[in-house]
């Protein structure tokens, strides 16, 4: 029989806790599991998201040390770039990436938005002097006004103020992605709400054409909830492989499912999303068999805490003969969940990164609480993570 020619790799196992906890001493694995089984009880959250957004507004007392130590020290990496580089540093140690991801929203003004700019640009100063930092990442409303990009994608003409309001935007967009192109960084557009997308998908793509000649160095985000994201990502290839550039696709699931609904409903037309999770599991999965087979034109993170699709795409890689360390394949998930996946990945060889969110508390823990309001998906989430931190820890406790 002829040899196999699939790479070689170490077997993987999402449930191999020794593995996906071993950075964590004793005292933060109980710390974990006691934020985790808090985040069990929904009537809990709902009461602590409410009490801590008021807390913050009035700046109580003594909020922000227990925000900072608790929630905030396990999702996300500090305050600033300097406070997340020891965090970026331990990662490194287990072969995964950091994202930088500033998760501080804009004020709506050119101020703000040139503010960002220049905290985006420092990321990719950060990522260009770190050996464990693979990407840069960043939300174009974070450099531009959400009505002008939603005007436009409505067809509507702008104003001669809006114009150049949105050139200047372009410009912000432009700077973040030449400086990537001329360090080699990976840039990750985010996705966000279908009433502006397409107005992102196209600058994404403009993009894409000017600075992603060579390789993949801007990536457009496909959240694959949505039943049209398939569509628009071999729309893009096709496009891509007649203009002789690269695509970078981030695959998602979906981060604004309960309020794309509701938007759709409030505006009379159809939801945009899948008519139910298994819907959007099937396409998430097709998604990544195509990008598979089309690996010459397309590069890919599967950006997901999913363990099916996750080993899916291990084995997609395997019988396509992909090394686990190929530079076009990577998986990503948040920090401070999903350890099962991460290390368990970056342990068998293939590239890994964590999301890490940093930003002043006061500006952060609002974007952090609204998503966790909105994506109700995260409640199963954190029912794994804790059945995980339990299973490690009485392992640990049998070791003894």
């Amino acid at each position: 029989m002829p040899a196999d020619p699939s790479p070689q790799v170490p077997p993987i196992s999402f449930d191999d806790t020794r593995v996906a906890f071993a950075s964590k001493s004793d005292g933060r694995l109980r710390k974990m599991y006691g934020l985790f089984a808090a985040m069990n009880n929904g009537t809990l959250v709902k009461t602590g998201s409410s009490l801590m957004k008021t807390a913050l507004k009035w700046h109580l007392p003594g909020t922000k040390f227990l925000i900072k130590h608790s929630i905030f020290e396990q999702f996300c990496g500090g305050e600033t770039i300097e406070e997340c580089r020891p965090v970026t540093a331990e990662l490194g140690k287990y072969n995964i990436g950091t994202i930088l991801d500033y998760s501080v929203e804009g004020e709506g003004s050119d101020q703000s938005y040139d503010r960002t700019r220049d905290e985006l640009l420092a990321t990719i100063e950060e990522a260009h002097r770190s050996q464990h930092i693979p990407f840069s990442v960043f939300k174009v409303t974070g450099v531009a006004d959400v009505a002008i990009l939603e005007k436009i994608q409505a067809g509507e003409t702008l104003s001669a103020a809006e114009q150049a309001a949105h050139d200047r935007a372009l410009a912000r967009v432009d700077a973040l992605c030449a400086r990537t192109h001329q360090y080699g960084i990976r840039l990750f557009v985010d996705a966000e709400e279908s009433w502006f997308q397409q107005t992102i998908d196209e600058l994404t793509y403009d993009m894409m054409a000017k600075y992603n000649r060579e390789k993949a160095i801007v990536w457009n985000t496909y959240q694959l909830y949505r039943h049209d994201r398939l569509d628009a990502l071999k729309a893009a290839h096709d496009a891509a492989e007649k203009a002789g550039y690269y695509i970078g696709a981030k695959l998602v699931r979906g981060a604004y499912m309960e309020k794309e609904a509701r938007v759709a409903k409030q505006r009379n037309y159809a939801t945009p999303i899948n008519p139910s999770k298994q819907a959007t599991d099937d396409l998430y999965d097709e998604t990544l068999r195509y990008c598979v087979a089309h690996l010459d034109r397309i590069s890919i993170c599967a950006g997901t805490h999913n363990e099916a699709s996750s080993l899916l795409l291990t084995q997609l890689m395997k019988k396509a003969g992909i090394a686990p360390q190929d530079e076009r394949v990577w998986f990503a998930q948040l920090y401070g969940m999903s350890d099962n996946l991460t290390y368990n990945l970056a342990n068998a060889g293939y590239n890994t990164a964590k999301y890490l969110p940093y930003g002043p508390v006061e500006a952060v823990m609002p974007y952090l609480l609204r998503r966790a309001d909105e994506n109700t998906a995260i409640a199963g989430q954190s029912s794994r993570e804790f059945l995980l931190i339990e299973k490690e820890i009485k392992r640990r406790k049998g070791r003894a």
